[in-house]
């Protein structure tokens, strides 16, 4: 992401002129990263709520009912939910579903964690299906403006797939340099962009001042009444208008609570009201405006300017959602629901700059498979929406756990916090699961596809481990075989990895079944993951001496960091462990996996299970370790 982990949340407080400077300054940053999803909401959403209304978006009562409901989502859902509740509950300054998951596991009693588990996963998985549209209908509403343009609008309309397809190919692929460089731009291109939302708005609010009434709740729920059922499919379009309110949360370890609070409170949170305020009362002074609203505010001498303002922040929002991607690929990969993945550092300063080629590659193909078969912003929006209130719902859910386990309050509590949360997460999900046909089931099928690929990871690896554990010999009864014969001594040092250090790993038994030699020193890693986003370096490296023979070094990572195995090593001699990594040879144990119908898992399982295993990043690659020093021994286990 754009600014540095671990923003202080008290800057607000600071009597100093740096400490407040540095507020601000995340406040900015925040702008552009986080809000650059819900900022360009304005595009659509009043145009396709509108466009749902029985009357088509002309009667009175439509366009005070439609904006009522899109203030009312903005004040109930993204302010009172996400800023002044779940902010509050985070881990470790972190946010986000995976975060979530992690912090109700840790603060609720063992026998409900499958339930926790199963809701961090269906979270995660509902995320990457909001990473493939969000850039795909951000940017081609924008870029449908084409159409809209003064004189030229019927010249350009042919191009605005190629042009869309074109801007999200090259977004694509600037990935893999890293946006470091270009990211200290997004925060104060995105305020002028609310700035110009909320100016093209108090500009068009003198067209009809009797808009103000929509600021009373009272219109949208007449609204509802009139349009009877036609009224629940419209909360569908209304939604849009909240899509994005999840990344306040998900990115708030990167800029603190203060300063992303600050930042919707004065600037974005106006802006949109504004500018919502405005395309209703254009519409109402001349309804034939329904059909674009956004556009047809645009004065004609600032029309090209807005039009390419309007592009740069979708393109600045669809960086935020690929970011998000890979940051929640990463902290998946580190708490075990994805096979290793190749994970590049692009910025050796900031903990958050990282790119995934893997998941770069799947979101590039998915956005334009969605291009080519919706066609339109209209098209797409009915696929959008249902990603993020599943989203959503998975947060109220999880927010339960923190509001009775985390903090202590009694479970009539917790359910009744969950309850008022939950009630509006369920009428928006039940109005999006009507655009089902329409094009909803993409991001169900494709969310559904990755809960079985996460489940089958977890499961696998799980059933693989305990069948090592059972064909194993411990490290216990290892130590006392060694002493009755003692084997042949290597000169230097010897590293086994491996997932449990109760057990002998596979590489020391074959090193010592095949080559009939031990060495001097041999030291048993073993490389976990906390549950909290960082670990501090005092913390990092545990050392427990077992014998003359047999060390057990623990190296402890958050799920936010990624492992470099050498550099925790280095840490290792100020605990006293002393060894030159030049005479070190680290021994992995590559086990070639066979399916077999008797296991815990149906065949088609075992084979999906065996295919990711396959393609796992190799651990040398993974954990940092110079190749030229490891040495892989191989076995072969039935799953």
């Amino acid at each position: 992401m754009a600014e540095p982990a671990g923003a202080p949340d008290n800057g607000a407080q600071g009597t100093h002129h740096a400490p407040k400077d540095k507020f601000w300054a995340l406040a900015l940053g925040s702008v552009g990263v986080v809000f650059g999803d819900i900022g360009t909401s304005p595009l659509y959403a009043m145009r396709e709520a509108l466009h749902h209304s029985r009357s088509g978006g002309t009667a009175e009562l439509a366009v005070l009912g439609v904006v009522s409901l899109i203030t009312w989502a903005l004040i109930l859902i993204v302010t009172v939910k996400y800023v002044v509740f779940l902010m509050r509950a985070d881990n470790k300054g972190e946010g986000g579903t995976l975060a979530l998951m992690a912090l109700a596991h840790r603060v609720t009693p063992g026998k409900r964690s499958a339930m926790i588990f199963f809701l961090g996963v269906a979270g995660a998985a509902l995320f990457y299906g909001d990473g493939i549209i969000t850039p795909a209908v951000s940017v081609l509403s924008a870029v449908e403006g084409l159409r809209e343009a003064p004189g030229a609008g019927h010249l350009l309309a042919p191009y605005v797939l190629p042009i869309s397809a074109g801007i999200l190919v090259g977004l694509f692929l600037v990935q893999s340099r890293g946006t470091a460089s270009v990211a200290r731009f997004f925060g104060p291109i995105t305020a002028v962009w609310f700035l110009v939302l909320a100016g093209l708005g108090a500009y068009h609010i003198a067209d009809d001042l009797s808009i103000f009434r929509a600021l009373s709740p009272h219109y949208g729920v007449l609204f509802l009444i009139d349009n009877g059922f036609l009224g629940f499919v419209i909360l569908g379009s209304v939604f849009l208008a909240v899509t994005g309110a999840e990344a306040l949360y998900a990115d708030m370890g990167h800029f603190g609570k203060g300063p992303i609070r600050a930042a919707w409170a004065v600037l974005v949170l106006p802006s949109l009201l504004l500018n919502y305020l405005g395309q209703g009362a254009l519409v109402l002074s001349r309804p034939e405006a329904r059909a674009n609203p956004f556009f047809e505010m645009i004065p004609e001498v600032a029309y090209w300017p807005v039009l390419l303002l309007a592009t740069t922040a979708t393109v600045i929002a669809s960086q935020a959602v690929i970011t998000g991607a890979f940051s929640m690929t990463q902290q998946a990969v580190q708490l075990g629901l994805f096979p290793r993945i190749d994970i590049r550092r692009t910025s050796e300063t900031q903990a958050g700059q990282i790119y995934v080629p893997q998941v770069n590659t799947f979101l590039l193909v998915g956005v334009l498979v969605l291009l080519v078969m919706f066609r339109t912003s209209s098209n797409l929006a009915a696929a959008y929406g249902i990603a993020v209130t599943g989203a959503m719902f998975v947060d109220t859910l999880l927010f339960f756990y923190i509001v009775r386990y985390m903090w202590k309050r009694p479970t009539w509590q917790a359910v009744a916090a969950s309850a008022a949360f939950g009630a509006l997460d369920v009428v928006f999900i039940s109005s999006n699961l009507l655009k089902v046909p329409q094009g909803a089931w993409l991001p169900l099928v494709l969310g559904a596809a990755l809960v079985v690929v996460m489940w089958t990871w977890t499961r696998g690896t799980q059933i693989l481990t305990d069948k090592t554990r059972r064909d194993s010999v411990t490290m216990a009864e290892l130590a006392d075989i060694l002493k009755a014969r003692a084997p042949h001594r290597a000169p230097g040092t010897a590293i086994f990895l491996t997932s449990d250090p109760e057990t002998a790993p596979v590489a020391l038994m074959h090193n010592l079944k095949h080559n009939k030699v031990l060495h001097e020193k041999n030291i048993i890693l073993t490389v976990a993951t906390a549950e909290t986003p960082r670990v501090k370096e005092e913390d990092r490296v545990r050392i427990e001496p077992m014998n003359e023979d047999f060390k057990k070094v623990f190296i402890t990572y958050g799920f936010m960091e990624s492992p470099n195995v050498p550099k925790a090593l280095g840490l290792c001699r100020k605990l006293g462990l002393k060894f030159d990594i030049m005479a070190t040879s680290f021994f992995l144990g590559r086990r070639s996996v066979v399916p077999s119908a008797q296991s815990g898992m149906p065949l088609w399982q075992d084979k999906l299970f065996i295919f990711l295993m396959k393609n796992a990043a190799n651990p040398t690659d993974f954990y940092k370790i110079p190749p030229g020093r490891v040495v892989e021994l191989g076995t072969q286990v039935t799953v």
